[in-house]
């Protein structure tokens, strides 16, 4: 039986100790933070244009490393419920044993999606749409992304998702650490 090795490279471990971190972070805050909810009387719609930073792990050996940005649109329908528009660039490293013709795939992903949150600040979040391929001759991908995070009243949002590019060719997915900046576009 072959044995594949897999080499570890210093960016890996990096980005492993920050996922564990911050899921630790998450949980152990979670009790603290959701104490501090808005209350019926002083919540209100609100709509958000948010900007992101998306750092991740690839799901599958053939990728090394994942980094991308967004905008999106959030609005908030009720207390408990915010639906989600986001665009933006991802690039996926391919490692250096991969034999394509290109270092790395890119796409550019449009996604529409919901916000639940059980307490805020803490939600859970599902998002799907379209994923455009920048490499020539890859096409168009499915993409989907559950996640858990906090979005707090000051506008920043820092969440954890798995986000998977479904094609019948390639399907490429990462777990990714996603901190964004919400600035309101409404009073």
């Amino acid at each position: 039986m072959k044995m594949k090795v897999v080499q570890i490279t210093t960016v890996k471990p990096l980005l492993i100790a920050m996922f564990m971190t911050t899921v630790s972070m998450l949980f152990q805050t979670a009790n603290a933070q959701t104490q501090d909810r808005m209350g019926d009387d002083n919540f209100r719609k609100a709509t958000r244009l948010g900007i992101g930073l998306n750092l991740g792990l690839p799901a599958r050996n053939q990728y090394d490393f994942v980094i991308g940005g967004e905008l999106s649109v959030q609005r908030d329908f009720s207390k408990v419920i915010a639906g989600m528009l986001s665009a933006g660039y991802t690039s996926i490293s391919l490692d250096d044993k991969n034999d394509e013709p290109f270092s790395s795939v890119g796409f550019i992903p449009v996604k529409a999606g919901i916000k639940v949150f059980p307490g805020r600040p803490f939600y859970f979040s599902a998002e799907a749409g379209a994923a455009f391929n920048t490499n020539k001759g890859l096409g168009t991908a499915f993409v989907y992304a559950p996640g858990i995070g906090f979005g707090f009243k000051n506008g920043l949002d820092v969440g954890l998702r798995f986000e998977d590019y479904v094609r019948d060719d390639y399907a490429p997915s990462q777990f990714a650490l996603r901190i964004s900046y919400g600035f309101k576009l409404n009073k």
